[in-house]
């Protein structure tokens, strides 16, 4: 008993001196943890309670939970509140929210980099998993994309000056400034964790992560309110929508009697609102990479931990090529049917059109069913083991792909049920009752090919080899070799370039691909392209779910209209995480 009461002595002494230098006394030690609870972040107290670091972390994640989830609601109380009572609560009411919640978490993020860059002990370690080049690449070019979004609302915004607020000016500037520092704020720090000020660090990653998600919910809302009109009249039972020009609404252009003071301001309004798929993303991707860094907080990782992985296209043609003949085919005709739609007389011609899209989405749907059936059997017969260390990254990941899945199962299922109940009679109908079905599949057997690969060890490349054809170089390497060569005079020098004839380059020999990792990146390729197109279609204004009626007529346009614009965005988000995911699981093949 009394050398058990010495060690703890010892024990409690050691955690109250053996702090990083620099770090606050309610943070708690900085000293490593056992290797079981590198990969948690922490580990869980032993004898009479949980740790000093343990209840740190915890208050730390409670702390900041709680301020995310106050300014989650909030900010969705605001946004609803600007969408259906504009009257009382406009949009440049809640823009002033926006502002005041975008400029405290840019000054959070420019205080992180001054600290993090002056104190030595504030990131020991990094999480190689976290933050991968090609995320932040794209988190970068959806970045600048939104930048000219903001430049474009800026320059129509201007026009209405003169009879509007102008906050709604002042907004995409802020913005602005805003996408400029987080994308430089995650791409020098997406991997970082961090060891000191954790709780106030968490506290900023959860406001960062809190401010992307209101941005996104307003971006999204924006773009429903563009997408759908509300009947004012009785006959909208009976027939089609009428116009596909509904974007231009009170929400973002001014009120209705408030006109630009110049004659482009049309052209504005088109180009940035054809910008708003990227800036959703954009608001995803950040939210995401935040979130991994909140989790890394206090984590104490191995660098080495994770292997490096590198893109080489060789080997892979089939795919690619079968992708890229689906990608373009889809592309023409969703020109083809947005060109219809917008038309406003209603005819054979938009019921054509509503077809072609219909058989085209069958068409792409079945062959990635195929492609994902294919490659999840060869995980089966691989014989790759299954990822032993956990991550957030991975986690997250997965979490991402299965819930971002379910807004596009709503929307399948509610179809499903609307076709079957009116009889599904009518060409029409059967491909729409076709195509719903043949997604719920598509969707579940792609999650299943993507979680398989995420969770299976990355292959390691072997070395290439290089092979020496200068016979001068292979006798002058054997002779230096040699121990009786020593104290002799070297070789000969080889004959002057006049005399002899150019002797070729060394050769750089690779190996090949075994045909189970082809077929695993053939099949990643193919589904990576059908994704980007099935992503293109619905973030750029494919509404079938409106130009066919029998949804409608059934639910009732209010309720319909909230399934759809609730379900759409997150079913653009996973293809867009699909993508993603599908070229981590190329690489790792």
């Amino acid at each position: 008993m009394i050398a058990k009461q010495m060690e703890e002595d010892r024990l409690s002494n050691s955690s109250s001196t053996g702090g990083a230098p620099g770090e606050n006394a309610e943070e708690g030690v900085c000293e490593p943890e056992l290797a079981l609870d590198a990969s948690h972040g922490g580990g869980h107290g032993h004898g009479h309670g949980a740790s000093p670091r343990d209840r740190t972390r915890n208050w730390g994640w409670l702390l900041s939970g709680t301020v995310f989830l106050n300014l989650v609601i909030l900010g969705t109380a605001l946004v609803s509140a600007s969408t259906f009572n504009s009257a009382l609560f406009g949009s440049a009411d809640l823009q002033v929210f926006l502002i005041v919640i975008i400029l405290m978490t840019t000054l959070w993020m420019l205080y992180y980099h001054v600290y993090t860059s002056k104190e030595e002990h504030a990131v020991l370690y990094k999480d190689g998993h976290a933050g991968p080049v090609w995320l932040r690449a794209g988190l970068v070019l959806f970045g600048l994309l939104s930048l000219i979004m903001d430049v474009f609302k800026v320059a129509n915004y201007a026009g209405y000056l003169h009879c509007d607020s102008a906050v709604k000016v002042a907004f995409p500037v802020v913005q602005a400034v805003f996408l400029f520092v987080q994308t430089y704020f995650l791409w020098f720090h997406a991997k970082d964790c961090v060891q000191l000020q954790r709780n106030i660090t968490r506290c900023g990653l959860m406001l960062t992560l809190a401010t992307n998600l209101i941005l996104w919910m307003t971006a999204v809302t924006e773009e429903s309110v563009h997408q759908t009109d509300i009947p004012t009249d009785d006959t909208y039972n009976t027939s089609k929508l009428s116009t596909r020009r509904m974007y231009i609404l009170r929400a973002s252009y001014g009120e209705d009697n408030c006109k630009c003071s110049y004659s482009s301001c049309s052209i504005f309004k088109e180009a940035y609102y054809y910008l708003y798929p990227f800036n959703i993303e954009y608001s995803l991707f950040a939210s995401a990479m935040a979130y991994v860094m909140w989790r890394n907080v206090g984590r104490l990782t191995e660098e080495h931990a994770h292997h490096k992985m590198r893109f080489h296209a060789r080997d892979v043609l089939a795919g690619p090529a079968l992708g890229a003949v689906l990608a373009v085919a889809g592309l023409a005709t969703f020109v083809v049917y947005e060109v219809d739609m917008e038309k406003e007389e209603s005819g054979a011609r938009k019921d054509r059109a509503v077809m072609m899209h219909f058989v085209v989405n069958l068409v792409i749907a079945c062959l990635l069913s195929v492609a994902s059936a294919l490659g999840f059997a060869v995980f089966r017969l691989e014989h790759r083991d299954l990822l032993s260390e956990k991550n957030p990254t991975r986690s997250l990941d997965v979490g991402l792909l299965v819930a971002a899945s379910v807004g596009q199962f709503v929307i399948s299922y509610f179809t499903i049920v609307a076709v079957v109940a009116t009889g599904a009679r009518g060409y029409l109908n059967g491909l729409n009752l076709a195509w719903a079905l043949m997604t719920i599949v598509q969707l579940g057997l792609q999650n299943l090919f993507i979680i398989e690969g995420l969770h299976r060890e990355p292959h390691h490349e072997p070395a290439p080899v290089t092979i020496f054809s200068n016979p001068y170089v292979i006798e002058g390497l054997g002779e230096l070799g040699d121990p009786e060569m020593e104290g002799k005079p070297g070789p000969e020098p080889p004959p002057s370039p006049e005399g002899r004839a150019e002797l070729p380059p060394p050769v750089e020999h690779r190996h090949r691909l075994t045909w189970k990792r082809r077929v695993l990146k053939e099949v990643c390729a193919f589904l990576l392209l059908g994704n980007v197109i099935l992503w293109i279609m619905p973030a750029f204004g494919a509404r079938p779910q409106f130009d066919h009626s029998v949804e409608t007529d059934f639910y009732k346009f209010t309720m319909w209209a909230a399934v759809v614009n609730i379900g759409l965005p997150f079913g653009i988000f996973y293809r867009m995480h699909s993508v993603a995911s599908l070229f981590e699981v190329y690489l790792m093949s």
